[in-house]
């Protein structure tokens, strides 16, 4: 099949030219902007040759093409008369996607996802703490009591991220409405000043009590407080983004941040941190009330929903409720209700890969289930379970008994925004009850998908997918059977399956490893010949003497970024040694769009070798040896 004739089959199956509003496309994907996702027939996209995945992802469905075969057929449907557009409108217009609900969601996820690391480390020290100070883990170590220090310590590791939670809230919404980020942790930092009543300790009912201001307004410090920090962050950047445009440019930098601290500062401790302190109370109260439901039910309910909610693309909404949880709780009953529903999706994806006899989907399950397990389920969901469509709604049967039996087990983790494989962290004090839910959502859901969920006749007349086309330019390197990469950049290494973007988590484009740059400088990881140069600069192809077709990318949806902060240093069909620079790029400038810097290092052709092992782990620096590929 030509590229043309795929291009026009794609056009037909996203209900024609009509139904698209714009096309794009970066390192491996072609990314359109529908009017009508309902009209799309996803089944027919996936099974086009040389389709290798498609998803619904930041308001864009993205078609999988691979590197350098994605440009062919970008030019086709262009050329066809799809409507293009950059990257930075296609990014605007995808955040006006959806309904005001879903877009306030959307928004919710943006502010809170980022503090999920700070969140996930100190959970993980809420267990190894709860771990250590049992009586008999003590008694084994030969330890009566442990030294008043090393409490002291325990208590800054797990106390501090929750104590300064406000001013990270405060800044986070800064940062995604537009506000000055430095304004906006000040302003966070006043909310839990020392001078200020603890509210820890005032709710305790000791002799801390409200400090009452003119003589009626109760204020105590907002510490843990969630809700009145996202009002007091979003109001607040706002107002600094209005008054910066009436105040003269000269005299901005004097008295932008003075007017908006002095007025946010008393808004914020006498009117909207009360008020919605309260409203933040009456949630909390809710919420306890609904996961204390009797028989199991708050995880009935949860679990079986979960994942619809993942579709709908609004699941940041437990984002809120489960920091606000943990900083109220210390602990977290939603995190294992999800775990549930979670396994219960991969478990689904992995009977469909044990019952297939395609080789295209059963190559495709299990990676999407290992993502799963390792906490992302958008590939078996999109990849498999909801195309096939018994396998997901079997799946929301399972993950609902399997969240009743974490609700009748009283299971509940130390953190949030890590589960399955890693959220076992979060459950050192509850361990064996955390593995027999997790066994049992796993079996429901395997056990239900292969027995009733999935026949292999709906696969049956679809084409294998061919191989991606050869790179754009031919090389003369003399051919090795057996060749060792090295590192392309200074940094951690970071497992594929980790990286936060499906289509690289998921195992789609090939094997391959990820490194979170200490340095904006990439380095060619062998001999080889520069087959495609991004003109953003945020990506590159190469072909290697081994034949390994590599794809550099520089950062997660980077492309958006349009250029800005890439530095290209190549161009297709130069020849480059191992080591030679080919990129720069500024980590900086990457952060302030709210993106990732992670860089993947994929071999797109790695069904062409028998062994694509990794060689690296931990931290590495560029030329150091990264991965090796034996045909």
């Amino acid at each position: 099949m030509t590229n043309t004739e795929i291009a026009k089959k794609v056009i037909e199956a996203l209900g024609g030219v009509e139904n698209v509003n714009s096309v794009a496309h970066c390192a491996t994907r072609l990314r359109v902007m529908v009017k009508d996702e309902s009209i799309i027939d996803k089944d027919t996209v996936e099974n086009i040759e040389k389709v290798q995945g498609a998803f619904f992802n930041s308001g864009q469905y993205q078609i999988i093409f691979g590197t350098g075969t994605v440009n062919k057929i970008y030019d086709e449907v262009v050329a066809l008369g799809l409507p293009t557009a950059t990257k930075a409108e296609m990014k605007a217009e995808a955040g006006k996607q959806g309904n005001f609900f879903q877009r306030s969601i959307r928004t919710f996820g943006d502010v809170f996802v980022p503090l999920l690391p700070a969140i996930v480390a100190t959970g993980l020290f809420m267990g190894l703490r709860g771990l250590l100070t049992q009586e008999a883990i003590m008694q084994a170590m030969g330890i009566n009591e442990w030294n008043a220090d090393f409490i002291t310590y325990t208590q800054i590791l797990t106390d501090t991220a929750f104590i300064i939670l406000p001013a990270l809230v405060v800044w986070s919404t800064f940062r995604v409405f537009g506000g000055n980020q430095t304004i906006g942790i000040v302003l966070g930092m006043m909310l839990i000043s020392g001078s200020l009543p603890n509210a820890w300790a005032v709710a305790s009912g000791g002799d801390v009590a409200p400090q009452i201001f003119f003589g009626f307004i109760p204020v105590v410090g907002l510490q843990g407080s969630v809700l009145p920090a996202f009002v007091i962050g979003l109001v607040g950047a706002k107002f600094e983004k209005a008054i910066r445009k009436i105040v003269p440019e000269v005299l901005d930098l004097l008295v932008t941040p003075f007017i908006t601290l002095l007025v946010m500062s008393i808004l914020g401790l006498f009117v909207i941190g009360p008020v919605f302190h309260v409203v933040e109370s009456y949630i909390l109260a809710g919420t306890n009330i609904i996961l204390g439901l009797p028989f199991g039910l708050a995880g009935l309910i949860i679990g079986g929903v979960h994942q619809v909610i993942v579709v709908s693309g609004v699941h940041h909404v437990f984002n809120l409720l489960e920091i606000q949880l943990l900083a109220n709780e210390g602990m977290n009953p939603f995190n294992a209700i999800i775990t549930a529903a979670m396994t219960a999706q991969g478990a689904a994806t992995v009977a469909v890969g044990f019952k297939t006899k395609n080789p295209k989907l059963k190559a495709l399950a299990f990676p999407a289930a290992l993502s799963a397990f390792l906490g992302i389920t958008e590939p078996a969901i999109f990849g498999v379970n909801l195309r096939y469509r018994k396998p997901f709604f079997l799946s929301l049967i399972a993950g609902a008994i399997g969240g009743a039996f974490a609700s009748i087990l009283g299971l509940a983790g130390t953190g949030s925004g890590i589960t399955i494989i890693p959220g076992t962290l979060l459950y050192v004090n509850q361990l064996p009850q955390y593995l027999l839910m997790v066994a049992v959502s796993f079996a429901l859901g395997f056990a239900l998908t292969y027995m009733f969920g999935y026949e292999d006749e709906v696969t049956e007349g679809v084409a294998p997918a061919k191989k991606p086309e050869a790179s754009v330019v031919s090389t003369p390197l003399i051919e090795v059977a057996e060749e060792t990469l090295v590192s392309p950049l200074s940094g951690e290494v970071v497992a594929l399956e980790n990286v936060n973007d499906p289509v690289f988590s998921s195992g789609a484009m090939g094997k391959g490893l990820a490194i979170k740059p200490t340095e904006g400088v990439v380095y060619a990881p062998a001999d080889a010949e520069v087959t495609i140069a991004f003109e953003t600069g945020h990506a590159y192809g190469l072909k290697t003497a081994s034949g390994a077709e590599l794809l550099i990318h520089i950062g997660i949806d980077t492309v958006s970024m349009d250029g800005n902060g890439f530095e290209k240093l190549v161009a297709a069909g130069d020849k480059v040694k191992a080591g030679t620079p080919i990129a720069r790029f500024d980590s900086n400038k990457i952060a302030a769009a709210g993106l990732e810097d992670t860089t993947m290092v994929i071999v797109t052709n790695t069904a062409d070798f028998t062994i694509v092992d990794s060689l690296a782990q931990g931290t590495i620096a560029h030329g150091a040896n990264f991965l090796k590929v034996v045909k």
